[in-house]
């Protein structure tokens, strides 16, 4: 997996050769648990109605501290390529 390196410049993240992550907005969860992805994210993500994500947590000290979301076509096409190069060994 990409390390991801942060580096602020004048308020803003700098993309270095390792990758880049910043917030992209804040949400509220609703009395439901639902929430919404403002327009212009899902535009930018190119999200559309009927597309699946998957919510990734990461584990601290036996909490999740954080979560992520990441669409389920890209979630599908990392696990082929870190597994095919071990199921061609097993096989």
């Amino acid at each position: 997996m990409e390390k991801t390196n942060i580096k602020e410049s004048g308020g803003q993240p700098k993309r270095t050769k390792k990758g880049c992550c910043k917030v992209e907005t804040i949400v509220s969860i609703d009395e439901r648990g639902q929430m919404v992805l403002p327009k212009e994210i899902r535009d930018k993500l190119k999200i559309g109605p009927g597309d699946k994500l998957a919510v990734v947590s990461w584990e601290k000290e036996g909490k999740v501290c954080c979560i992520s979301l990441m669409k389920t076509d890209e979630l599908t096409g990392m696990v082929k390529d870190m597994l095919g190069p071990v199921m061609k060994e097993i096989l």
